[in-house]
């Protein structure tokens, strides 16, 4: 739909003013950063998280560069000149031999890279490995491996590309039909391509480290193997867990792996702030990754209390987003969320004294935007005719029912990786899990290792007249929720706001000074994650001061 006359000339202007200070603080980092003909070398690669606009983590790669430019490291960013046959922010799900909008995403990236040194790859189809993936199918292709006589193992080009096409196309089974196998043999032409060009330029430059974002699409993911098998350093980047957060790690930044001190415990002014936090997030007050899901929060209606008042017991099960880059390590004791789904029925269909409240993530059918899932919860919900069972409540994504209230009078949750389970740890309240998630790495709640044991587990915890919460579940979990946000969430407020357009960020109006590590915690953190080769969490000194408290 065409937007009026007036909101186009706001968008104009934003981005105009935009591109001015991008400009400004180019040319100033230029001016004042120390020469490093001679420094340690960080190569920088971020091609998948933005095409003409600037998204969160395409803010935070940029101002991450520009605090370490300043700190004296020569930067070089890995740059798409058109690199790719197909990439996932540009592939068409309607048609997938549509090429991607190359000319304005280049564009963006000489405006996100004029201040560093840039290496520019293009794309450079090979003829062999084209021949040698004609014939294959999808099951084929998304299990390839290509063998090299650079590297002392084959290249896993399908397990590379295959959470980036999942992505692409919404879902997590693929058809086996022509669209889909061109898609997946030009994601894999396009991945060698990377590791081809990428490969040269470690071998020229020789960096101490690399950071790249996320790790899990494709051409990053792709970067990251090669520089592992070389034995370069590589940092990965995320979105954080505060509004306009960043999260930096040297392990997998999808998974979130958070080291906690054994000897931490929450003081008194920490317990006091994490508290104001839950309240707010318990009320529905909150974003993820910039995008606020619930404009209002309903409580249980009546209609609703007068079913469950028929039943034994209430057990929610909380879903998540299928294709989510998550999932990549979820799937540890399911092959996949609707494969965890289809043990969860059976339960459900021998416990009819058991209300089970099946809620879809909001995410999953996010309106407004091209992010709607093409394998969707509902469409589970659909096909085994779920919403047909007495003892079953299915919940929407875009239903705004309060998880909260429901959360209180349940008995326990069944999740798989979602976050409710953290939350609903903090509630008291005990959770049954089944996929792996960012919490999971300290005892929080009953984490099954294999369907048998999650079977065993929802048996007895649907049976047992009261289930034993363990005390330290819920001193874990405001352990782990604190350092989440007030350590590993490293905060770039004082640089963003908010676009016009939801997700994405556009720079306040600030000097270089502001990005020197003297004057700013988050680019601090950074650096010394660099320089000590430790974590990237910031110090307890100084998180009163990042967020803006002390």
């Amino acid at each position: 739909m065409k937007q009026p006359f007036w909101r186009q000339l706001q968008l104009r202007w934003a981005g105009w003013q935009n591109r001015q200070r991008l400009r400004r603080l180019a040319y100033q980092v230029r001016a004042h950063a120390p020469r490093t003909e001679d420094s340690p070398k960080i190569v920088v690669f971020n091609a998948s998280s933005r095409l003409a606009g600037i998204s969160q983590n395409a803010a935070f790669t940029l101002l991450a560069s520009l605090g370490l430019r300043l700190a004296g490291y020569r930067i070089i960013q890995f740059a798409c000149q058109a690199g790719m046959s197909h990439c996932v922010l540009g592939t068409n799900r309607q048609n997938h031999r549509l090429p991607p909008p190359c000319e304005p995403c280049i564009a963006q990236t000489k405006r996100l890279t004029q201040t560093f040194a840039t290496h520019w790859f293009r794309f450079r189809p090979d003829s062999d490995l084209l021949r040698k993936l004609g014939e294959l199918s999808v099951e084929e292709l998304s299990e390839f491996q290509l063998s090299s006589p650079r590297y002392e193992e084959p290249i896993p080009l399908g397990k590379l590309v295959l959470p980036s096409i999942r992505w692409a196309l919404r879902c997590h089974h693929l058809p086996d039909n022509e669209p889909t196998r061109y898609l997946l043999r030009q994601y894999l032409l396009s991945a060698y391509n990377v590791a081809l060009h990428f490969e040269t330029l470690l071998d020229r430059e020789q960096p101490f480290a690399c950071l790249i974002f996320n790790g899990i699409l494709y051409p990053e993911a792709t970067a990251r193997w090669v520089a592992l098998q070389k034995g370069v350093r590589v940092v990965t980047q995320e979105v954080g867990f505060q509004p306009l957060s960043a999260f930096f790690t040297d392990g997998e930044a999808t998974a979130y792996p958070i080291p906690i001190p054994a000897s931490f415990e929450l003081n008194e002014r920490q317990n006091q702030r994490l508290d104001a936090y839950l309240e707010r997030r318990f009320q529905g007050k909150f974003t993820m990754a910039g995008i606020r899901f619930w404009p209002e929060m309903q409580g249980l209606d009546e209609s609703f209390l007068q079913k469950a008042a028929q039943f034994r017991q209430i057990v929610p099960v909380f879903t998540n987003v299928v294709y989510d880059t998550s999932q990549v390590h979820a799937n540890v004791a399911f092959r996949h969320m609707f494969h965890w789904l289809d043990h969860v029925l059976k339960i459900i269909r021998v416990h009819p004294e058991t209300l089970f409240v099946i809620r879809a993530h909001p995410d999953e059918m996010r309106p407004g935007t091209a992010k709607q899932a093409r394998e969707s919860v509902r469409s589970w919900i659909e096909a085994n005719a779920v919403n047909k069972l007495s003892n079953v409540i299915f919940v929407d994504s875009q239903e705004y029912l309060s998880s909260y209230e429901l959360i209180q009078r349940s008995k326990f949750l069944m999740v798989y990786n979602s976050s409710i389970g953290l939350e609903a740890t903090l509630l008291s309240v005990p959770v049954l899990c089944a996929g792996k998630a960012r919490y999971t790495q300290y005892p929080t709640v009953f984490f099954a290792q294999s369907i048998d044991e999650f079977e065993q587990l929802a048996e007895a915890m649907l049976t047992v007249e009261k289930i034993e919460f363990p005390p330290e579940f819920r001193r874990n979990a405001r352990r782990f929720l604190y350092y989440q946000l007030y350590r590993a969430s490293l905060p770039f407020g004082r640089y963003l706001e908010p676009a016009q357009r939801a997700g994405f960020v556009q720079l306040r109006d600030f000097g270089w000074e502001e990005l020197l590590p003297e004057r700013s915690p988050t680019i601090q953190t950074i650096l010394r994650g660099f320089q000590e080769g430790g974590d990237f969490l910031l110090p307890e000194e100084v998180e009163w001061i990042a967020y803006g408290e002390d």
